[in-house]
């Protein structure tokens, strides 16, 4: 299985990796922004995507809404982590059609809880 993960803070596109790592998962790739990640899996097949919602050129709720629009990819799944964890925010990304949601700081364990919900419900 395959990640996109989309975070224009190196630092914490590193720390989502790591813990990916960490939980099993070693086959990954990245972006900086939305607009990025579009043309990542332009690219290259994905099969997970996990973005940031705060991000220059495309935010991660506008690039939810991207994927969710395009026929080849609309069936991907989705994570969203975030800061914003406000209810407004939460409701916003599920309209999204985002299929879960972490607020940022997390743990391996609560990525892996995720992800395997995720992938249980796909």
């Amino acid at each position: 299985m395959k990640f996109l993960v989309v975070d224009d803070s190196l630092t914490m596109r590193r720390i989502v990796c790591n813990a990916l790592k960490e939980i099993g998962f070693s086959d990954y790739i990245e972006a900086a922004d939305g607009a990025q990640a579009i043309e990542k899996m332009d690219g290259e097949p994905v099969d997970f995507v996990i973005t940031d919602w705060n991000m220059p050129n495309m935010n991660g709720l506008e690039l939810s809404k991207t994927i969710r629009s395009h026929p080849k990819w609309g069936h991907l799944p989705i994570l969203m982590v975030t800061t914003r964890g406000m209810k407004e925010d939460v409701m916003a990304a599920m309209q999204a059609r985002v299929n879960n949601y972490i607020v940022k700081p997390f743990t391996p364990e609560v990525l892996r809880e995720k992800i395997d919900l995720i992938l249980k419900t796909v």
